[in-house]
């Protein structure tokens, strides 16, 4: 659905990594990385949101770092809306923050590319997770948004970026816990 407003699939994925958590915060290396796009596309894009106010940037150490700019009087709009078009508010409120020791949660697939789907993926990364509780979550998200969330569970010891990496994962990263 939301293809049809905005044509440009890297503009979707900035929409959703910035707009789905307004903590995120990600350099254009990074974004490259997780993309799979060049960093000429993304760039101009992410000029184009910083021209538009909708996200702001801000140097540390070599890395330029962009964050989405709650202050501007649509974000709480669009992040609404993004929540609302992926049903990822009712995820976010029924298994991320009630499961355990989580540490991070990407988005994969075609909801990751932009593509309206109804089939979540999402990759779970943490701890000493109550699988039969996460489970019972999964399954009131999925009746309150009416769609699937298929999901895969790694410990924080064996996952690696490059087993969500393949062709048509397009992970994106939708939580994490901060480490201090």
């Amino acid at each position: 659905m939301i293809e049809t407003l905005i044509s440009s699939k890297t503009r979707v994925k900035l929409l959703m990594k910035f707009f789905l958590n307004s903590q995120t915060t990600a350099y254009l290396r990074s974004l490259e990385e997780e993309f799979g796009e060049s960093t000429n596309g993304i760039r101009l894009e992410l000029n184009k949101f910083e021209k538009a106010g909708f996200i702001d940037s801000f140097s540390q150490g070599n890395k330029k770092l962009f964050k989405a700019n709650i202050k501007h009087p649509l974000f709480k709009d669009i992040n609404s809306i993004v929540l609302k078009l992926t049903g990822l508010d009712h995820i976010v409120d029924y298994i991320v923050q009630r499961i355990g020791d989580l540490h991070k949660v990407y988005l994969v697939g075609k909801l990751a590319n932009g593509q309206n789907t109804g089939i979540i993926d999402i990759v779970l990364i943490g701890d000493n997770i109550n699988q039969t509780f996460l489970l019972e979550q999964i399954k009131k998200a999925e009746k309150k948004i009416d769609k699937k969330i298929r999901y895969v569970l790694f410990g924080s010891d064996e996952f690696s970026i490059k087993k969500i990496t393949e062709p048509d994962m397009h992970p994106l990263l939708l939580w994490s816990k901060e480490k201090k």
